[in-house]
């Protein structure tokens, strides 16, 4: 087994079997199970299980470098709301719109809100506060509905790119976004992919591809309430 530390993140990345991969005479390049991109941990398994633990992590680590203020009791709740959203949610949801989400994955991002919000409210669990209660406290809304959001914004950018971009280029007869590895598969439930998350959004707020050509209208359509 060969360990490989990402320089980004500085989270330890194992590969096991095969190390490396040739591309022709182009490059020689690590094979690994996981890496760092642009602040996103993609895994071989195509799931985001490691992408949101590593969020949640540096989402604490800015909780923490702002404690001071979000816990200032001379700055009211709401302030403190705001900054939360702008600093604290937005850097544990980089990179989710692109994210397979499962029930996990949101039951933990939930439980780390939650735990948050609570300090900065200066609520104990055993206070028995609801959680409405304390978001409406800080005019915050629900990160399970900000999710998403951030996934349909993405998937209403991809949808209106030109025909001649190379995402929507012709290949084996399907274009990037509904194309279908040939093959056979083992019998399992299939994995959940961001496609059929971003349909099931779409499903939900009944929301088809025409409405995703209004660039103004989508975002108000896809907007949390």
């Amino acid at each position: 087994m060969k360990s490989f530390i990402c320089r980004g993140c500085s989270n330890p990345v194992t590969s096991t079997g095969r190390t490396s991969v040739d591309i022709g005479a182009i490059a020689n390049l690590e094979l690994v199970d996981q890496c760092c991109y642009l602040g996103d941990v993609l895994s071989v398994d195509g799931d985001a299980d490691a992408a949101v633990e590593a969020r949640i992590r540096n989402g604490w680590s800015k909780f923490r470098q702002l404690v001071p203020l979000l816990t200032n009791r001379d700055i009211s709740l709401i302030r403190r709301g705001r900054l939360y959203s702008s600093c604290v949610r937005c850097s544990m949801l980089h990179g989710s719109e692109t994210w397979p989400v499962r029930k996990e994955n949101e039951v933990a991002l939930q439980r780390a809100k939650m735990r948050m919000v609570r300090w900065m409210c200066n609520v104990k669990v055993k206070d028995r506060v609801p959680s409405k209660e304390l978001r409406e406290r800080l005019r915050i809304g629900d990160i399970i509905l900000v999710l998403p959001q951030n996934s349909l914004r993405w998937y209403g950018h991809v949808l209106r790119k030109e025909d001649t971009d190379w995402v929507n280029k012709l290949w084996n007869m399907n274009n990037c976004m509904e194309y279908e590895v040939e093959g056979s598969r083992p019998r399992s439930r299939p994995k959940w992919t961001w496609r059929g998350c971003a349909k099931k959004d779409c499903r939900t707020r009944k929301l088809n591809k025409e409405d995703a050509m209004d660039h103004g209208g989508w975002k108000k359509l896809i907007k949390v309430g």
